[in-house]
């Protein structure tokens, strides 16, 4: 392409403005971001309000590291806590509310609310006794539905409607199933129902809240204590560094950062949005549409939430699920992660050269001596990883020793000195077996040393900000708690009405036992589900009900729950509720609907790879062998070249229609695990590569 083409394309694709200010940004969120949508508080109330979320915080560490209390006195006490936070956080419908305002039926509907979960908390040891004989009184079903229908406004108000459709449907069959097929009266249905559903561990208290009592909080604390210490910027920095010189250099540091930020956040939109306020400026001045922009941070972003070692909430769960160790699902995943994102840069790249697009200017991009300086900022991270991939302590332990940590190394800039000793105590308490004194003693030393940097003058994690991450990490785990609470009543009525075998049996029944169907029927069925779903609850529902089709199906149970996981994810940027990249369209000014299109193009790779790891689980390193290994990932890596290809329509010229569809096709031939088909694609792909090669030499101008 000629400089004049390109310098054309720049004009008519750049915008007027390049930078998005923070309201239009905040606008975007609160629009597409359910938990966005919060009561505004100033001054003291503020303080008051957000001194109650940072004590959430503190509580739940505090739990998970030392309180060894019994299920009916941990988990209500947490959703009680979580009603709590919720109802000073959420206001009853989105748009502009009062300062420092909560209305009088919002004080009612948490009281009772929150104290129908503490009224189990007070009497947990006398109900305990009672409920082994199913047995509860009159009144205590009065408490159980009101605690049932606070936790579902709740949801409502921090989550979205589409749940609450989900769930109401299970809800209602649930009801129908007591009265009309077990032919119970309806205040028979009701004990039943709140039984199961509220006193339980089958329903609100069941596996979902379960786990985000015990993990995702304290996980989630964790990102927003990384977060503030200034390791998105870093993130965003680096992939410059990396990957900006190159051809269409600011949509590929996109494409990294976004990963890299992604794994933290754990939110599609929120890093979207986030990041995208940098990158989608930056890739439409360069060339770029403004609808691929958009579309671009939006897969990148949507694919954080597969990325190890994080992952976002949902992959605690599915180590719950599959019951294997949390550092059993990180290894699962790197092959498909990995993947996920190389379609995603051929993409980009494929785009870039279509387009003559160049990268970014020498002199501004981030300087890498100056940016090896900051690797610190990766330290809490890299201990994570290293305790949890190690089982030396628990999940939740080693969250809590990288908040810490990420304190710690915040201000080795500011405070050396201060930082250095605080991080060499904790460095010796986790890599030194000492005796408990020593150990106590060192952790000492290390929060006196976080305390001191805090307290600071210009520290980087003050003490205001430390409060601010202590409250703000409360404030994102509301919604995900929520959903899990969701997603229990939802697992609660499956259990007690049998619906799982009906629904299996109804599957396999339409799918003629065909895997290739069953699986197309599940991924329809998760990528409905998954509109407007947040990827935790859209995961618990689909592990109840299509993962153990896929199981019975033959499918190992890993490559099943990666299966319905990853197209939980995918429905973030699939039409016609792709939030994710509706929000990206926001930020860079196009049609909604043309980016989602363009982003489910881009993320082609994840809705080819859950069928490639679902028909070989191999590819996620399940019984085989390193041969088999390599094998996978040549021929994963050809298939999903020849996919892009044909999709994107350039390599080196443009691609005509017929062949265009016949990479596609070979691509697609390699998601089956056979040689004969395997040898097919490879052909295919090399014959297009070649004669696309042969077209470029005889007709530059095609270009």
């Amino acid at each position: 392409m000629s400089k004049e083409r390109q310098s054309s394309s720049a004009e008519n694709t750049a915008p007027k403005k390049t930078e998005v200010n923070s309201e239009e940004l905040e606008n975007i969120m609160k629009k597409y971001d359910r938990e966005s949508n919060t009561r505004l508080w100033e001054g003291t109330p503020k303080l008051i309000v957000y001194g109650i979320l940072a004590l959430f915080s503190l509580f739940v560490i505090y739990v998970t590291l030392f309180a060894t209390w019994q299920d009916l006195l941990r988990y209500p006490s947490f959703v009680g806590c979580v009603l709590v936070c919720g109802y000073l956080i959420f206001p009853i419908k989105k748009g502009v509310q009062k300062v420092n305002h909560i209305p009088v039926y919002d004080w009612i509907i948490m009281i009772l609310g929150a104290g129908a979960f503490f009224y189990v908390c007070i009497f947990s040891k006398e109900l305990a006794n009672r409920l082994a004989g199913g047995a509860i009184r009159n009144y205590e079903v009065i408490i159980g539905i009101i605690g049932i229908l606070a936790v579902i406004e709740l949801t409502r108000r921090s989550v979205g409607i589409p749940i609450l459709c989900v769930g109401g449907v299970f809800l209602i069959y649930a009801i129908y199933y007591f009265m009309f097929k077990r032919g119970f009266a309806v205040p028979k249905v009701a004990e039943k129902l709140t039984l199961n559903l509220f006193y339980f561990m089958t329903g609100i208290l069941s596996t979902p809240i379960q786990v985000c009592a015990k993990f995702i909080v304290v996980f989630i604390i964790f990102g927003a204590f990384l977060e503030r210490t200034g390791i998105s910027s870093f993130f965003i920095s680096l992939a410059n560094c990396v990957a900006g010189w190159a051809s269409g250099g600011p949509a590929k540091v996109a494409v990294i950062s976004s990963a890299l930020c992604g794994m933290v956040s754990g939110s599609s939109v929120g890093n979207t949005v986030t990041t995208g306020s940098v990158t989608i400026p930056m890739m439409k001045k360069t060339g770029y549409k403004p609808e691929f922009a958009g579309a671009v941070e939006a897969a990148a972003s949507t694919g954080g939430q597969i990325m190890p070692p994080i992952m976002g909430a949902a992959a605690f769960l599915m180590a719950e699920y599959v019951n294997v160790p949390y550092s059993n699902i990180i290894v699962r995943a790197i092959l498909p992660a990995f993947l996920y994102f190389l379609g995603i840069f051929i993409c980009v790249h494929l785009e870039a050269k279509k387009l003559g697009l160049t990268g970014i200017p020498k002199e501004e991009l981030p300087i890498f001596k100056k940016l090896v300086k900051k690797t610190y900022l990766l330290l809490p991270l890299i201990i994570l990883i290293y305790l949890v991939s190690s089982g030396s302590r628990t999940m939740a332990f080693s969250a809590a020793i990288a908040i810490i940590f990420a304190v710690a190394v915040s201000n080795l800039d500011r405070n050396p000195a201060v930082g250095i000793i605080g991080c060499v105590s904790l460095l010796a308490y986790i890599f030194l077996s000492l005796p408990t004194a020593v150990g106590i003693i060192l952790i000492a030393i290390t929060v006196i040393c976080c305390i001191i940097c805090m307290f600071a003058k210009g520290a980087t994690l003050s003490k205001e900000v430390f409060f601010d991450a202590l409250a703000n990490g409360a404030k994102s785990s509301i919604s995900v708690s929520a959903a899990c609470c969701a997603a229990g009543i939802i697992s609660g009525c499956i259990t007690m009405t049998g619906l799982a075998s009906q629904i299996i049996s109804a599957v396999i029944k339409i799918s003629g036992g065909q895997m290739i169907i069953a699986l197309f029927l599940t991924m329809i069925c998760c990528i409905i589900l998954g509109m407007g779903v947040p990827t935790t609850a859209n995961y618990c529902i689909m592990a109840s009900t299509c993962a153990p089709i896929l199981i019975k199906l033959g499918i190992a149970p890993m490559a099943a729950h990666f299966f319905v996981f990853y197209f939980g994810i995918v429905a973030d940027i699939t039409p016609p509720v792709a939030l994710a990249a509706y929000a990206g369209s926001a930020i860079a000014g196009s049609k909604p609907m043309n980016t989602a299109i363009n982003a489910t193009k881009l993320a082609i790779a994840a809705f080819i790879v859950p069928y490639m790891f679902a028909l070989n689980p191999a590819m996620l390193f399940i019984d085989t062998n390193a041969l088999e290994v390599i094998q996978i990932i040549i021929t994963a890596v050809i298939g999903l070249f020849g996919v892009t290809m044909g999709l994107e329509g350039f390599f080196k010229v443009s691609v005509p229609w017929p062949v265009r569809i016949l990479s596609c096709l070979g691509g697609l031939a390699l998601i089956y695990p056979e040689l004969l088909t395997d040898i097919i694609g490879i052909l295919v792909i090399v014959a297009v590569i070649v004669f696309q090669t042969i077209r470029s030499k005889k007709s530059p101008g095609l270009a």
